[in-house]
């Protein structure tokens, strides 16, 4: 399945993917976390053992440490990884392509991606989540999205150039290794200043891969919309509306 998401080529997908490998620093700081609500809803009863693949600096990562698990955490960059484990020493840390992991087969009660399914080879990663799950174990996707129903905030992701803000009828792509797929959304609001959605955009693959020009145009627009159009102070507390979307799934019968 999968349809309703941002079209990228292997090439342009692991272009992008490449923005990530370091300024861990910054993406700890500005990005926002997850609602308990989502992990709560994915990790099957009794689980105890759990792989983030693209775990990255462990925004989801947390939550599964908070029910209990013991969790190992997948990322390709070493500076994700080491601002994760500065936070949750507990947590096993593994420098791997999602894909190809290094870690023992049925070795996880669930197997979850944060932000990160787009950018890996749903194919191989399809088949490496199954792998690495137990009879009975369930894998999950999530994505925080900025809540575009809104027409303020419809208007800010195209400033922001978040192209990664799924249309309603999006269904994450996956191989046949995984079936029963079912979806949550969860509607939620960030409290954050002008200022920090700036640093937010600051954050995203567009701005990272983008030249200097092309960064300070978006930082211009932004601060026009912010502070002129919308009106807002510097410093000014808002909400900004989010929908976390997940999914879950289980391991297809042989």
């Amino acid at each position: 399945m999968g349809r309703g998401g941002p079209k990228f080529d292997d090439a342009r997908r692991r272009e992008l993917a490449t923005a990530f490998a370091a300024g861990g620093e910054h993406y700890e700081r500005v990005r926002p976390g997850y609602p308990q609500e989502a992990a709560d809803w994915i990790v099957p009863d009794g689980a105890r053992t759990a792989v983030d693949l693209g775990a990255g600096t462990g925004k989801f990562t947390e939550l599964l440490v908070a029910r209990g698990l013991a969790v190992t955490a997948v990322d390709p960059s070493a500076d994700m990884l080491a601002q994760l484990a500065a936070r949750l020493p507990s947590v096993t840390c593994v420098a791997a392509p999602a894909e190809r992991t290094g870690l023992p087969e049925a070795s996880a009660d669930v197997v979850v991606a944060a932000q990160a399914w787009h950018w890996f080879d749903t194919a191989a990663a399809t088949r490496e989540a199954a792998r690495l799950l137990r009879p009975g174990g369930r894998a999950g996707l999530v994505w925080n999205q900025l809540d575009t129903r809104i027409p303020w905030v419809h208007r800010l992701s195209r400033i922001m150039h978040a192209g990664d803000v799924h249309k309603p009828d999006y269904h994450p792509p996956s191989g046949p290794e995984l079936h029963g797929w079912e979806p949550l959304v969860i509607a939620w609001e960030d409290p954050i200043t002008p200022e920090g959605i700036v640093e937010l955009t600051k954050s995203r693959s567009y701005y990272l891969r983008a030249s200097e020009k092309h960064r300070r145009r978006v930082e211009e627009n932004l601060a026009w919309y912010l502070f002129e159009h919308l009106g807002h102070s510097p410093g000014e507390t808002l909400a900004l509306p989010y929908v976390t979307q997940a999914w879950r799934a289980t391991e297809a019968p042989l």
